[in-house]
C-alpha cells in the first residue's frame, strides 16, 4: 500500500508542469487598463479590419500601444516599443501598413501575429512584440495586462 501511494505521489508531481514563459528583459511588465469607445472620431479606424492606431497615453504600457481589428469580433494590441532592446529615444515603433517598425534596427513586426518578420539569422534570441488582453463590450474595447 506504502508504494502505491508513492506511485500515485510521483505520478502527481510529473503531471504538473511548471510556467516555462520566456519573459522579454527589455520591457517590463506594466499594469494597466485602458479603454476604448468606439464611437468616437479618435478610434474610427478601428472600426474596420486591418486599421492599426497608435495610442500614446501616460501610463498606457511602455510607450503606448498598438491597437487593431483583426476579425469580425477580436481585437488585437501589442506595446509600442520594441521588444529586442531596452526603451531608448529610437525604440517607439511606427505603423508600415498592418506592421510597425523600430527605427533603431529597422525590425519590423506583424500586427496580425505580433511575429518579428526580419528576424536576423545570427543566433542570438529575439523577441516577438509584448502583447496586451484586448475584450470587446458593445462598442468598448478594453485594453489591459
Amino acid at each position: 500500500m506504502r508504494h502505491l501511494g508513492g506511485i500515485i505521489l510521483l505520478l502527481f508531481l510529473m503531471a504538473c508542469s511548471s510556467d516555462s514563459t520566456n519573459r522579454n528583459p527589455f520591457l517590463q511588465e506594466v499594469n494597466f487598463r485602458f479603454e476604448i469607445n468606439l464611437n468616437l472620431p479618435l478610434y474610427n479606424n478601428l472600426n474596420n479590419i486591418g486599421n492599426p492606431v497608435y495610442i500614446r497615453n501616460t501610463g498606457v504600457g511602455t510607450r503606448g500601444i498598438f491597437v487593431m481589428k483583426s476579425s469580425l469580433d477580436s481585437f488585437f494590441a501589442f506595446e509600442a516599443s520594441c521588444p529586442n532592446h531596452a526603451p531608448n529615444n529610437c525604440s517607439t515603433m511606427t505603423i508600415d501598413g498592418q506592421n510597425v517598425v523600430c527605427s533603431c534596427e529597422d525590425f519590423t513586426y506583424s500586427l496580425f501575429t505580433g511575429q518579428h518578420l526580419n528576424r536576423p539569422d545570427d543566433g542570438n534570441r529575439y523577441y516577438d512584440l509584448l502583447f496586451y488582453r484586448a475584450t470587446q463590450s458593445g462598442n468598448i474595447i478594453a485594453i489591459f495586462n
